[in-house]
């Protein structure tokens, strides 16, 4: 008998060799035909693998995300055997479950795929699901597993096996489909019943472009074809919402291939918008004790090995920039911190002194793989709203607590009230990853989690998310379509002070280390504006908004009187703007709601005698012909309800 821990804590007894099956099937049928992957000892394993010790096991369903990577890691084998069927001479190579879906890279040889195709493949792979096919795993010498790629002549294969030992290699059979394959599969094909073929896009071989470029099938698939039309309505207004699309119309930013990819040019209303979003964000800043500071956009690469940030990013960023002088290199900078730490240390401290928090909106560069640029939200050049807090042993909790605060009322102000906290640890296996005690390390983390478990955070811990240099707090917000990103950052930081020799006197007259609280509620200007983007579909708060009003003059000779409008609204701190074109005002106000602009005031004969505006909303509300007094205090009521002071 073996003995089976289920999630509850209970202990089971078992036949050796019992399933994960036949455990669902012990505790209720009704969990056995959900049931659709499983975990056993913090292996991913099929629900048809026997059990041969005691062990932990946690069942999963498709409600599970662990559930739904084994779902679309079994439907790419799916569409993998619809593309081997319908082009013979493609060669596979690899077919991972991602976050949403799936996605399988193909050597295609001399043919061609393209969206005219996804049909035939889509139609083809569930025709292969409706088999019900089992999905079985078998291993196989490293010898034999050379063999059968070297005779299909896929080299891709031959070369993913030569890097494996003898004695780990697996395969996963269904139906007629063989593949290399670790594990984690569902019982069979017929348990996905809807697949789409999303889109293809170029893939280089391993990641490397001096590899060959492949073909990358995105799909996604489904235990109903009901969520998949859910899921299909999901994607059609992301696509109008994205933030790409949306900078454009609004004339928020652009790129410039001659400027270089991943580097935004920010157009006057874009500027604007990141301008009151620094406001409103120092102003809350300078009430909480922050310093403004400003340091440089290159450092020395000395400042950079000294904080360990080369070590990290040095061979994937930029590359160093030389002087005439021999020798002397400079990095472009990729983090602020290390420049925050040499404003630290401009002068000695004491412990009266502390805490020291020095913010900057400090633009550091990355040179990000131009495959993984997106928009706003993967670029080479970033601006973060980054500070950081040198403080005592004794200040660090309430200081941590108070950056929460912080980080809670930007959010709220901005809307996202639907977040989750994430506290990000080391991952214990792999203590290569991170630098700095093992000791402090354990003090940063149980700070973190006391001070998230006392703001009464709801919080989930996530092993080897942290930072190099330490733990973290992240906010995971979901916007308005479901979508989790990650928005504030704090962290606690042991060992950058250790590095940089950072020091305070202490009241025992002897000299210390401060501790180091990194914060960011924005995360990055430009990633930030993007979420807002796709959260708000464009329509931003009215006290964040560039355009706050758009004043339509019905005819040429209302323009005087709209002048006195614009006037007015501005001396009341009002954003607006007068249209002055020959056009229709249908035209004018169709254009106005494509803008986004939150409020059209059309002034004509009876506004000008009674000296009032015809106030429209955006989205077709009439509000009726009003004061411009009455619109003055409808503005500033809606700004106060949704910004409060910090």
């Amino acid at each position: 008998m073996i003995k089976i821990t289920l999630p509850d804590g209970s202990i089971k007894e078992f036949a050796k060799g019992t399933t994960p099956m036949e455990v669902a099937k012990s505790i209720s049928e009704g969990l056995a035909r959900n049931v659709i992957s499983a975990k056993f000892n913090d292996t991913t394993l099929e629900t048809v693998s026997p059990l041969n010790e005691d062990g932990a096991l946690t069942l999963f369903t498709w409600n599970n995300p662990e559930g739904k990577k084994a779902f679309w890691h079994s439907s790419s084998h799916i569409v993998a055997q619809a593309i081997e069927e319908l082009y013979p001479n493609a060669k596979l190579t690899i077919g991972p479950a991602i976050e949403n879906g799936f996605y399988y890279d193909v050597d295609f040889g001399d043919n061609n795929i393209s969206e005219k195709d996804f049909n035939a493949v889509e139609k083809r792979a569930i025709e292969i699901a409706r088999g019900k096919h089992d999905f079985k795993m078998r291993s196989a010498s490293k010898a034999e597993a050379l063999e059968l790629y070297k005779t299909q002549n896929n080299p891709y294969k031959v070369e993913l096996i030569e890097n494996l030992e003898d004695g780990t290699i697996t395969f996963c059979d269904h139906d007629t489909f063989t593949d290399l394959c670790r594990g984690g599969h569902i019982p069979n094909t017929g348990i996905v019943k809807a697949i789409k073929i999303l889109s293809a896009a170029g893939a280089y071989w391993r990641g490397d472009e001096k590899n060959t470029q492949l073909t990358r099938i995105y799909g996604i698939s489904f235990p109903k074809q009901k969520e998949l039309t859910e899921y299909l309505h999901l994607l059609e207004e992301a696509k109008k919402r994205d933030h790409r699309k949306l900078g454009k119309e609004l004339e928020l930013f652009t790129f410039s291939q001659k400027v270089g990819q991943g580097l935004p040019l920010w157009l006057p209303k874009g500027a604007a918008l990141r301008e009151r979003l620094e406001q409103f964000l120092k102003k809350a800043q300078k009430k909480a004790g922050y310093e403004m500071v400003v340091t440089p956009h290159i450092g020395q690469k000395e400042l950079y090995v000294t904080s360990g940030h080369y070590a990290k990013y040095g061979e994937d960023s930029f590359q160093p920039i030389k002087t005439p002088k021999m020798d002397e290199e400079f990095l472009l900078k990729p983090m602020n911190c290390p420049h925050h730490c040499e404003v630290y240390n401009f002068k000695p401290h004491s412990y009266k002194d502390l805490p020291k928090r020095f913010a900057e909106f400090g633009t550091v560069y990355r040179y990000e793989q131009s495959g993984e640029l997106h928009g706003l939200t993967r670029v080479r050049g970033f601006t973060q709203d980054d500070a950081h807090i040198f403080c005592t042993p004794d200040q660090l909790a309430e200081e941590f607590k108070n950056v929460i605060d912080l980080t809670l009322y930007v959010l709220g102000s901005l809307g996202f009230d639907n977040f989750t906290a994430q506290v990000s640890v080391r991952d214990l296996d792999n203590p290569d990853k991170y630098i700095g005690e093992v000791e402090n390390w354990e003090k940063a983390e149980n700070a973190i989690i006391n001070a998230a478990k006392e703001k009464g955070l709801d919080f989930i811990i996530e092993s080897g998310e942290a930072a190099f240099y330490g733990p973290k707090l992240d906010f995971m917000v979901k916007d308005a379509l479901g979508r989790s990103w990650q928005l504030g950052t704090i962290q606690v930081d042991y060992n950058l002070p250790e590095r940089f020799d950072l020091n305070y006197k202490g009241s025992d007259n002897e000299l210390h280390r401060p501790i180091m609280i990194h914060r960011a509620p924005f995360g990055s200007l430009e990633r930030f504006i993007a979420l807002m983007l796709e959260h708000t579909g464009g329509n931003f708060p009215l006290w964040l908004i560039p355009e706050q009003a758009i004043i339509l003059p019905v005819s040429e000779k209302h323009e005087i009187y709209a002048e006195k409008v614009f006037n007015s609204l501005e001396n009341n701190e009002i954003r607006a703007l007068v249209d002055r074109r020959n056009e229709t005002i249908g035209k004018k106000i169709r254009e106005a709601e494509m803008s986004k602009i939150p409020f059209m005031l059309i002034v004509g004969d009876n506004d000008q005698e009674q000296n009032t505006i015809s106030v429209r909303r955006h989205g077709g509300e009439d509000i009726g012909a009003i004061s411009i007094e009455k619109f003055t205090d409808l503005v500033n009521n809606e700004i106060n309800s949704t910004l409060k002071s910090f």
